[in-house]
C-alpha cells in the first residue's frame, strides 16, 4: 500500500505550493462560508463535516492546517485534537463557543496552536492561519540542517532551557542530540519572550503581550496552561520547576542557570 501523499492540495502557477486548510464543522453553512473566505485569500480548502470525514481525508493527503469546530454532535473537537496531536504535527486552530473558557483551556493543554471564538471574525481567522503557517513552514522548521555559522553566531541563535535547546532560526525545541520536541506556536512565542527577558519577572499580562498570545479574553489561565505544558518539556522535574519559576502574585521568571 502506497504511503499517503504529503504534498499540499494545490500548486500556484509558478510551482509554489498553495497552503491547504481542512475546515471541520458539522454546520454546512458555516463550513462553506469559512471555506469560501479562505479560498478567496489564496488557500486550498478541504471541507469536512466531522472527525470521520477528516480522518478519511488524512489517509490520502495531509493539510498544512486544520480549522476545527469544538462543538460537534458526532465527535467533539477536543477528542479530535487529542487524537491528532498524539499522531501528527499538523497545527490546529480551534473554533470555540465564546462562553466555553474551559474548552479553550483543555484544547491548549492538548496541544492546539490557537483558537478563536465562534462566530469568528473571518479576517482574523485568515491572519491567524497565516501566522501559524509562517511558523511551521519557516526554513528549518522541519528539522533540516541549519547553514554553517561561526560559534558565537550559532550560540546566539540557540538558547538553553533546562534539558532542551530553543533554536530561534529553526523555530523548534530540541534535546542535546538534536531530536526535535513537539512545540506549538504559542509555546515557542512564550519561550522566545523568556529568552529575551532572562532573570526578569514577567506578569501574565506582560507575557500575553510579549508572546502576542492574542487571547480574546486575555484570561490568565491561558498563560498558566501553556507554562505547565512547557515545563513538562524542559524541566528535569516539572513538579519542582527550576528554570521557569513562579513569582507569587505576579507571574513567572526564566532562570537560565536554574538557581
Amino acid at each position: 500500500m502506497s504511503s499517503p501523499d504529503r504534498r499540499p492540495a494545490g500548486f500556484a502557477p509558478g510551482g509554489a505550493a498553495i497552503p491547504s486548510i481542512a475546515v471541520v464543522d458539522d454546520e454546512a453553512a458555516t463550513r462553506e462560508m469559512v471555506g469560501d473566505y479562505l479560498k478567496l485569500h489564496g488557500f486550498a480548502v478541504i471541507l469536512c463535516d466531522g472527525g470521520r470525514s477528516l480522518r478519511a481525508h488524512l489517509a490520502d493527503r495531509t493539510p498544512d492546517l486544520i480549522v476545527l469546530d469544538l462543538n460537534m454532535p458526532e465527535e467533539d473537537g477536543l477528542s479530535i485534537v487529542r487524537d491528532l496531536k498524539a499522531r501528527t504535527a499538523i497545527p490546529i486552530i480551534m473554533l470555540t463557543a465564546t462562553a466555553s473558557a474551559i474548552d479553550r483551556v483543555v484544547g491548549l493543554e492538548l496541544g492546539a496552536d490557537d483558537y478563536l471564538p465562534k462566530p469568528c471574525e473571518l479576517r482574523e481567522l485568515v491572519a491567524r492561519a497565516r501566522s501559524v503557517l509562517r511558523r511551521v513552514q519557516a526554513p528549518g522548521a522541519t528539522g533540516a540542517p541549519v547553514s554553517p555559522a561561526g560559534p558565537s553566531q550559532e550560540a546566539a541563535r540557540r538558547i538553553r532551557f533546562g534539558t532542551k535547546w530553543l533554536e530561534l532560526d529553526a523555530l523548534r525545541l530540541s534535546d542535546d542530540g538534536g531530536l526535535a520536541q513537539a512545540l506549538t506556536r504559542s509555546e515557542f512565542d512564550l519561550l522566545k519572550a523568556f529568552a529575551d527577558n532572562p532573570k526578569r519577572a514577567l506578569s501574565r499580562e506582560r507575557l500575553l503581550d510579549l508572546a502576542d498570545a492574542r487571547d480574546p479574553d486575555a484570561f490568565d489561565r491561558a498563560i498558566d496552561v501553556r507554562i505547565n505544558r512547557i515545563r513538562k518539556k524542559i524541566e528535569p522535574d516539572p513538579g519542582n520547576p527550576r528554570y521557569i519559576r513562579t513569582v507569587r502574585g505576579l507571574g513567572y521568571v526564566f532562570r537560565p542557570d536554574g538557581d
